[in-house]
């Protein structure tokens, strides 16, 4: 422990005497210093014990004196030496009472003690604690280490932590869950900051925060989180809660703490990395129409996988903001997205199948993320719910995009394909990139295929690029209905829904079917088209439900 004044008036060699406040020598002095100024404050750092002989104030003068003593107290001061037999033979009874009033530590220094041998005893002491702190240091480094190579691991290296710190550690993965904490009920504890680790995590790593609690409540610490990882994005983070801010000692233990997790992590990150690259492989081959090769180099890695149905998730980042219509902001306003919302999507699905044991295979491409999992696991729920988390900071709905309102922006768009095994991956390759194409138009994150094939084709038309088409097909007829000259658009409508069946179109529109027959072919002569064409009536339909409402 540093020196206190206690400890110096201890000293067997100094002789110190204690003239005023007794019941405050256990406070640590961080220096031993001298000076004669009448205001030494400006020079003052806070923790000295200052040493004087009085020969520039009038230590008689008991005014003079409490001013003086009194900011002393205020610089943070935390004793004062007085020589006697120089300027004067004893401590003065002004200087004695400023001192009792104020609760400053008074020492008499005898003539027989230089003020330089109460200078080398302070330094003397501190650095032989900061000596102390940096054995402990090394010491705990080593134990730290063993603990980290041990069976336990992270485990083992968290209770020898928390033993050093006199407190509790906990360490959180990249998804912010808690994996191990020590001693036990330190889980507890350590599950209240999962908001306080999530913003973290959101920083660019290294990254550290500092938590109070109430003092009010039971157990009340003092609470450190620092991330792990070399990358800018953090791997995982260390939190450790202790009763007092940490000392030299606790410094040296939290930092080899985290240097020894940060290489545990990233060790892992390289064999993820290398497991990445086989999944890679396996991937090409299963859309290339191999799936016997894919399951060859798969082995026990990714077997399982394909032995049972599994989903093609396929994610892109929103990295454009949306053009701007009318009624919106102004256009190019970007909304704040996360740095890497694909690294956060790969995470949140490896972390949840890592605690299941669960087969995933994660495949970046490019500006792409590529994910087979098991229908109906872990890994699946998990990007539904980071889906849902997205959703639910944005305050956004899941709605198609209309004519009237722009799409809400998103962070991730992801497509979901329907239940597939190994031969039909392609095929389900390409259900998922049908599903993000709906996604990305609908403003949605997360689209699964069989929510699209149930649904209509129609709001998948919904586009300024089809509706333009639709008005410019369907223009001249409008025009012609303008001028008066009959019902063609209504005409053509009823008789598309009837499938060409005169007599039924005829008797919806109150028409003799003759009159029908004529205006048929003047729709024929308007367009330019042949309505015996199926390409050219489903063009007219689509065209007519796209513009529907709209004239």
């Amino acid at each position: 422990m540093p020196p206190t004044l206690a400890s110096l008036v201890h000293h067997s060699a100094l002789k110190l005497a204690v003239l005023a406040g007794e019941d405050r020598l256990d406070t640590p002095v961080r220096w031993a210093h001298v000076s004669e100024l009448a205001d030494p404050v400006p020079w003052m750092d806070g923790g000295e014990l200052l040493l004087i002989t009085a020969m520039k104030i009038d230590a008689e003068d008991r005014q003079e004196m409490r001013g003086y003593v009194r900011r002393l107290v205020r610089a943070g001061v935390v004793g004062l030496g007085f020589a006697v037999g120089v300027n004067y033979e004893q401590v003065p009874e002004a200087l004695i009472e400023a001192a009792e009033t104020e609760g400053l530590p008074l020492l008499e220094v005898p003539r027989r003690t230089p003020f330089l041998a109460i200078s080398k005893a302070v330094s003397a002491a501190i650095a032989a604690d900061q000596y102390r702190a940096v054995t402990a240091g090394f010491e705990a480094q080593r134990e730290l280490t063993r603990a980290a190579v041990g069976a336990e691991g992270p485990a083992a290296l968290l209770a020898r932590l928390a033993v050093h710190l006199d407190g509790w550690a906990a360490l959180y993965d990249a998804s912010g869950a808690v994996v191990a904490a020590a001693p036990e009920w330190a889980a507890r504890r350590a599950a209240r900051l999962g908001r306080d680790v999530e913003r973290l995590r959101e920083r660019p790593a290294p990254a550290t925060a500092v938590l109070g609690s109430d003092p009010a409540e039971e157990g009340a610490d003092r609470v450190e989180l620092q991330s792990l990882g070399s990358g800018r994005r953090a791997r995982g983070v260390l939190a450790v809660g202790t009763a007092a801010p940490l000392g030299t000692a606790e410094r040296y233990a939290v930092q080899s703490a985290i240097a020894l997790l940060t290489l545990t992590t990233e060790r892992s990150r390289a064999l993820q990395d290398a497991e990445q690259r086989l999944g890679a492989a396996v991937l090409r081959m299963l859309l290339a129409g191999e799936p016997d090769h894919a399951r060859a180099v798969a082995g026990d890695l990714y077997g399982e996988l394909l032995d049972a149905p599994f989903r093609v998730l396929v994610a892109e980042a929103v990295t454009e903001p949306p053009p701007a219509e009318e009624g919106d902001g102004p256009a190019g306003e970007a909304v704040p997205v996360p740095a890497d919302p694909l690294g956060l999507l790969a995470d949140a699905v490896e972390t949840a199948a890592g605690r299941v044991a669960e087969a995933v295979l994660t495949v970046p491409d490019g500006e792409r993320l590529i994910v087979l999992a098991p229908d109906g696991g872990a890994a699946v729920a998990a990007c539904a719910e980071h889906a849902r988390g997205i959703e639910a900071r944005r305050g956004t709905k899941s709605r198609p995009r209309d004519r009237s309102a722009a799409a809400p922006p998103c962070d991730l768009v992801v497509g979901l394909s329907a239940p597939a095994g190994p031969i039909a991956a392609a095929a389900a390759y390409r259900q998922a990139e049908q599903a993000l194409s709906v996604a990305r138009r609908r403003g949605r994150v997360l689209v699964e295929h069989e929510e699209v094939a149930a649904g209509s084709v129609l709001p998948l038309l919904a586009d300024d690029a089809v509706r333009a088409f639709a008005d410019g097909l369907l223009r001249a007829l409008y025009e012609h209905d303008a001028t008066g000259r009959g019902d063609l658009v209504a005409s053509l409508r009823a008789w598309l829904s009837r499938h060409g069946q005169w007599d039924a179109a005829a008797a919806d529109l109150g028409v003799h079917r003759h009159t029908l027959r004529y205006r048929m072919r003047r729709v024929e002569e308007i367009l330019g088209r042949s309505l015996d064409d199926p390409d050219v009536r489903m063009e007219l339909w689509l065209a007519l439900k796209t513009t529907s409402g709209q004239q």
